[in-house]
């Protein structure tokens, strides 16, 4: 395999130019503000090398800071007093303004995660539309009455905002991540604190310059940059947090499950997931491998719903494999500032190689490399880029079959009868999603009921609407994000029991 057998898409002239250095600062209390230490760091573009932003490097006291206003806001009622419809408008001002400054979010959001433009794009005007979604649920907070209690008695059960939610974002959808948190976060009248990845904070301060100008109170959302360790663990375990809302990885999202249990704050963690399609031998393998090939490279592989592990018919998978490997060759790897691009660039040197990592132990445990397992080079850029790789004849134990990848390799197993197909799915501790492709309704119905995941396709994959709930089973996580479910994560049931008239019988 040589780089030459891919299509590559070389350094633009715009990317060899430079962008200019973004400043970011933390949102406190409606302020923008440096950190109290003066410290700043650095994101270079991980395709170029070139600096991209400057950002403040907030330590605890900024933290408490932050905290402390969200705590303020919510405490005096300046946000959740707010009535549901004017929450609604503010959300979709919120929306109007994303649409409006759209290429200049994603822009930003390519310079520094490495992500295609036109794929950041796409994400931005998603998000826009999460943050109308959200807007309908703002109208739609509704308890419940319980009038049979008896002639005396009415019950009504209220839903009320959890209070000051800490939300903790990932560097590979930024922009589309916080949306899928904050907006359901303020349509139910919580106050907020975030911590975007140091790796991609640029699209967060923008997103608080939106808020701002479409007219959010002081201290109602606040945003503070840095890393994980002095941010993250003040946002975890600080007292007048209420709740922490987190996607990342597995061992960090269960390191927060530890550090709340002191103070038993309510957490929702999306986390990872080694998600498995399903081909049977009846599928249409033309339709299957193009949605592979989408599922395993779509932003570059690192991408907690990643189709990173099919699982095929033995009959079929010498044709599966033959093309995929064919379509593989035909994706456009390379400038992630190029239109036509649509795999970028590696977030980091350090992920590149523990990706490559995770092939090289594969091809030493016996398996076979069909495509790719190299970095790639590109023309005109010095960042990283790997190549398209299909990995066959994988064992089910192997870490590449059980452990996120997180990049652009797919891994090949096969199967002769649906419960060893069911067996191979639900062996990873995640469970995410998973995806089934059969011409037999009831073959994709047994396994959309026997399959351990939150989300199950049938002959699709990846396929998302606002209006449809988000989250996973076992190891990925706790809780859900999106859909009707999206709000409520955000609200806390208050039971209300009214006697009615003096007809209470004296105890004494």
């Amino acid at each position: 395999m040589t780089e030459h057998d891919l299509t590559l898409v070389a350094g633009s002239a715009e990317t060899s130019c430079g962008p200019d250095v973004v400043e970011l600062q933390h949102l406190i209390d409606g302020n923008w503000t440096d950190s109290a230490s003066g410290e700043t760091f650095e994101r270079h573009s991980p395709a170029s090398g070139q600096l991209i932003s400057r950002a403040s490097r907030g330590d605890a006291s900024d933290t408490e800071k932050a905290i402390a206003a969200a705590r303020k806001a919510f405490d005096d009622r300046r946000w959740s007093d707010v009535p549901g419809a004017e929450r609604a408008r503010f959300l979709n001002r919120v929306a109007d303004l994303i649409d409006t400054n759209r290429t200049r979010i994603a822009r930003l959001e390519t310079q520094e995660s490495g992500k295609p433009i036109s794929q950041a794009e796409a994400e931005i005007e998603g998000a826009a539309n999460i943050w109308r979604y959200a807007a309908t649920l703002a109208w739609n907070i509704r308890g419940e009455s319980q009038n049979a209690l008896g002639p005396d008695m009415l019950g009504m059960v209220l839903k009320v905002p959890v209070g000051v939610v800490s939300i903790i974002t990932p560097w590979n959808f930024p922009f589309l991540i916080v949306s899928q948190k904050l907006p359901f976060a303020l349509a139910a009248g919580c106050t907020a604190v975030i911590k975007p990845s140091e790796l991609t904070s640029a699209t967060t301060v923008l997103l608080g310059q939106l808020l701002i100008e479409a007219g959010l109170p002081a201290g109602v959302v606040n945003i503070v940059l840095g890393y994980g360790d002095p941010v993250g663990t003040v946002m975890t375990t600080h007292a007048d947090v209420d709740m922490v809302s987190f996607t990342g990885s597995t061992g960090v999202g269960k390191s927060i499950v530890a550090a709340t249990s002191a103070t038993l704050k309510k957490v929702s963690l999306e986390l990872g997931g080694k998600n498995p399609q399903v081909i049977f031998a009846d599928a249409d393998l033309d339709e299957a491998a193009d949605a592979i090939v989408f599922g395993v490279y779509f932003n570059a592989g690192e991408c907690c719903n990643s189709g990173s592990r099919i699982i095929v018919h033995e009959d079929v998978a010498d044709a599966l494999n033959e093309k995929i490997v064919a379509l593989s060759r035909k994706v456009p790897f390379g400038d992630p500032m190029n239109p036509e691009t649509r795999v970028g660039a590696i977030i980091s040197k350090t992920h590149q190689d523990r990706i490559d990592g995770y092939v090289r132990q594969a091809v030493d445990a016996g398996a076979r490399v069909l495509l790719g397992g190299e970095a790639l080079s590109i023309d005109g850029l010095s960042g990283n880029f790997y190549q398209p790789t299909v990995v066959a004849d994988v064992g089910a134990q192997m870490p590449i079959a059980t452990e996120e990848v997180f990049g652009p390799v797919l891994s090949v197993l096969t199967f002769r009868t649906f419960d060893e197909a069911i067996a191979l799915a639900n062996t990873a501790s995640y469970g995410l999603s998973a995806g089934v492709w059969s011409d037999n309704v009831h073959t994709c119905l047994e396994f959309v009921r026997r399959a351990e995941a939150g989300t199950v396709w049938t002959n699709t994959w990846m396929d998302g609407y606002p209006e449809l709930p988000f989250g996973g089973v076992k190891e990925s996580g706790l809780g859900r994000e999106l859909g009707s479910g999206g709000i409520e994560e955000f609200l806390e049931l208050k039971t209300v029991q009214m006697r009615i008239g003096k007809t209470r019988q004296k105890w004494v």
